[in-house]
């Protein structure tokens, strides 16, 4: 269905699917990465591409010892309606 992977060469992290690249913008501040933008292709949206990128960064965050900000509006709502998943790691 979709791929997920992190981008550091365009600093973002991306889920393919067959609408197009959802993606979260992301930047190094210290030891965090500050996601600043959240984007699905007009097409993809309202298919739950942005939550399966988000689960994605998470799962990736909490596998790499990343800790994560929000600064996006989607980024922000989305650790507030899911605190269970970004239990354990700092965001």
């Amino acid at each position: 269905m979709s791929a997920f992977r992190d981008n550091p060469a365009r600093s973002r992290y991306e889920l393919d699917a067959p609408e197009g690249v959802t993606f979260a913008d992301y930047r190094e501040v210290g030891a965090a990465r500050v996601l600043t933008h959240v984007e699905s292709p007009e097409e993809a949206r309202g298919k739950g591409y942005a939550a399966a990128l988000m689960a994605g960064i998470v799962a990736d965050a909490r596998a790499n010892g990343h800790k994560l900000r929000a600064a996006c509006p989607y980024a922000v709502a989305y650790f507030k309606r899911h605190p269970e998943e970004v239990a354990g790691i700092e965001v």
